[in-house]
């Protein structure tokens, strides 16, 4: 098994989930994230003057995937989550260096 963390753009989430289903998955985690990185954030407009906001809202999707189904998956996230624009997202594939104690 691996773990796998998808941080994308907050309305491409259902399209990851659907992707995710569909590959037979059935349980994740899905958190609320700030990113910074190439986009270098937006000014934003509040009662008359401009701020710099330069955290920008993402949405972290964490799943833990057999070893087989790691390469296609990663690609058939990417091209559901792809926008074409900066900012788009990352996708970590992370070792698991034990196996599961319990399950409740």
């Amino acid at each position: 098994m691996k773990i796998i963390s998808v941080v994308i753009k907050p309305f491409r989430a259902e399209a990851v989930i659907r992707v995710l289903e569909e590959a037979g998955l059935d349980s994740w985690f899905v958190r609320e994230a700030k990113g910074y990185s190439r986009q270098k954030g937006y000014l934003d407009r509040y009662l008359g003057g401009e701020y710099s906001m330069a955290f920008l809202p993402k949405v972290e999707i964490i799943a833990w995937i057999p070893i087989d189904q790691i390469d296609p998956l990663c690609e058939k996230i990417v091209k559901a989550a792809r926008t074409g624009r900066i900012g788009d997202g990352k996708v970590f594939v992370i070792s698991v260096p034990g196996t599961l104690v319990s399950e409740f």
